[in-house]
């Protein structure tokens, strides 16, 4: 009797088992609770927190959340560094991303091919993505020293820099002190840090060409430019679109670059969102509008990702 109800009992619980595994309803949702989990725990609470700072009058020394409506927002767009940080953040991404889109398109085709050492320079291109972002900032910050820079050096003795040459008379370029170098510097380490990944992501959309089309192609006697403006790079415009909104979130958002290399400086010139968000909201103790000028990134980045999937979903349609 006993052993006959254990049989039921094991019989049950296979039974239930066995209908877990086939409703894929329940079975999917079990999968992705953890996911779910996270991202309450690391992206939606601290979002909901940010929005209560930003209509309240918080302060490191005043935690009382009293509303005081828009007022902190008001105040943040008057302020001519917050102008300054908005300008430059649409300006770093969007012409870090015409580059990149680029240079990535390039980069793929290459890699596309077979040629000896593929592998070694696939490593190689994807170093600076693997490399941790501050770390590659630190060893850009020693390269764009203003006295003992390695660019300097070679600028002298190749005679472009120097007295009565033709990037002045000095024997230091001062990458981080002069407006226009210091903004190219962080243009350039955005392009070096978002470059492997859009490489890497058109490169599978190459690779995932139907060969087949490809050698119609160029039995029809299709040459290579052809193929690649006619064929490859419309076939991959929804891959192209996602790496262009990787591109814009992780350079959009990003502080480490900024902040590691001139904190903004100089006199505003390389401010952005996110740190200006950190100087106002963590450095000042002014919570409240750290929070609010940490919202506006918001709004953007939402259009921006609305835009994109939108114009792959199109595309990849059509």
């Amino acid at each position: 009797m006993t052993l006959q109800k254990t049989g039921v009992v094991k019989s049950t619980q296979n039974k239930g088992f066995r209908g877990l595994s086939d409703n894929e309803g329940a079975l999917g949702s079990l999968f992705l609770l953890p996911a779910i989990i996270y991202i309450v725990a690391l992206v939606a609470v601290p979002f909901f927190i940010a929005i209560a700072f930003s209509f309240s009058d918080v302060t490191v020394g005043n935690t009382s959340l009293n509303y005081v409506g828009l007022e902190n927002f008001a105040r943040v767009i008057k302020t001519p560094q917050f102008k300054r940080a908005l300008i430059n953040s649409i300006g770093f991404t969007f012409v870090t991303q015409v580059i990149v889109i680029v240079l990535a398109n390039i980069l793929a085709v290459i890699l596309s091919q077979d040629f000896r050492g593929k592998w070694i320079a696939r490593m190689l291109i994807i170093l600076p993505w693997a490399t941790p972002i501050s770390l590659g900032t630190i060893g850009w910050l020693w390269l764009l020293d203003s006295k003992f820079s390695p660019f300097d050096w070679f600028l002298v003795k190749w005679g472009l820099l120097g007295p009565d040459t033709i990037l002045g008379p000095g024997t230091h370029m001062i990458f981080l002190g002069r407006e226009w170098l210091a903004m190219a510097s962080v243009v350039t380490i955005y392009v070096w840090r978002i470059l492997p990944l859009s490489t890497v992501i058109l490169l599978a959309g190459l690779t995932s060409i139907n060969q087949d089309i490809l050698d119609q192609a160029e039995v029809d006697g299709s040459k290579f430019f052809r193929t690649l403006f006619t064929i490859k790079l419309p076939l991959i415009l929804p891959i192209m679109a996602v790496a262009v909104l990787f591109g814009i979130i992780f350079t959009f958002t990003d502080m480490t670059v900024v902040y590691i290399l001139t904190r903004g400086g100089p006199i505003y010139y390389t401010q952005v969102l996110p740190v200006w968000a950190y100087f106002k909201g963590i450095d000042s103790g002014a919570l409240a509008d750290g929070a609010a000028i940490a919202l506006f990134l918001f709004p953007v980045l939402l259009a921006v990702v609305i835009l994109m999937l939108r114009t792959a979903s199109r595309t990849e349609i059509n």
